[in-house]
């Protein structure tokens, strides 16, 4: 307990000092509040409680960074693409704001070398950077305003890597492609999981997707979700030629 009283105290002591060192480094501008900051990179593994006896940790601010971060693509995608129906625009915005990209905007900041946590990143799943940066977008609008985590998203995303042209072509879910697909054609298909007699010691799945009744792609993971995107991205490769992202 006075471990976590120690790092999570408003004093500003050495190991305060470098977390404020690092996050103005990644936000450009100095913090004024960083307990802020320091909840945005707290795992609920680490049991923080605040005075009140609420647990501490950035899933909170994770949910308030991906509300601000989709207002704020959603009004340069409307500004940026005069001619896009809600369609286009809905579908671009998944694109930029796609757990994939968020995961690699968070790796790209090295945010879980500033996590507090009794877990090792490793063990935090896979998504824990795009995690990460939401609840970094969710502190800077608490500590700095709207302004000022507009500037940042704009900055540290759409200049960064937001080109329109590009972003078209951009496949964030070969599933969702190949049903859209099949649907607008009217070929009918299914994805069919099997046993999986594999060696491994851990459990994996086995995926067919069939395409007006023959194997379009097939595929096997440690998850059925997995598993059904790696056999509808071979299953992809076989029709690219067919099909009009």
């Amino acid at each position: 307990m006075k471990f976590l009283k120690h790092i999570l105290n408003e004093s500003r002591s050495r190991r305060d000092g470098i977390f404020f060192q690092k996050i103005q480094k990644i936000v450009k501008v100095k913090p004024s509040n960083l307990s802020i900051y320091k909840q945005a990179f707290t795992h609920t593994s680490l049991k923080a409680k605040d005075a009140e006896g609420q647990i501490i940790s950035y899933e909170r601010l994770e949910f308030l960074g991906d509300s601000i971060l989709g207002a704020v693509i959603s009004t340069y995608l409307f500004e940026n693409a005069p001619h896009g129906d809600e369609g286009y625009l809905t579908k671009m915005r998944s694109k930029i704001v796609s757990r994939k990209h968020l995961n690699l905007l968070g790796e790209s900041f090295n945010l879980t070398d500033l996590i507090l946590s009794e877990i090792s990143a490793e063990r935090l799943g896979k998504n824990i950077n795009g995690n990460l940066f939401e609840a970094l977008i969710g502190a800077i609008y608490v500590d700095k305003g709207f302004k000022a985590c507009e500037n940042f998203i704009y900055k540290k995303v759409i200049q960064e890597d937001v080109d329109l042209a590009k972003l078209e072509k951009r496949i964030v879910s070969y599933k969702s492609l190949m049903i859209e697909w099949c649907q607008k054609n009217k070929f009918p298909f299914e994805f069919v999981i099997e046993d999986d007699f594999g060696k491994d010691e851990e459990k994996h799945f086995a995926v067919k997707l069939f395409i007006n009744n023959e194997i379009s792609g097939k595929a096997r993971e440690t998850s059925k979700k997995r598993a059904e995107e790696k056999a509808s991205q071979r299953a992809y490769f076989t029709f690219q030629n067919h099909i009009n992202i």
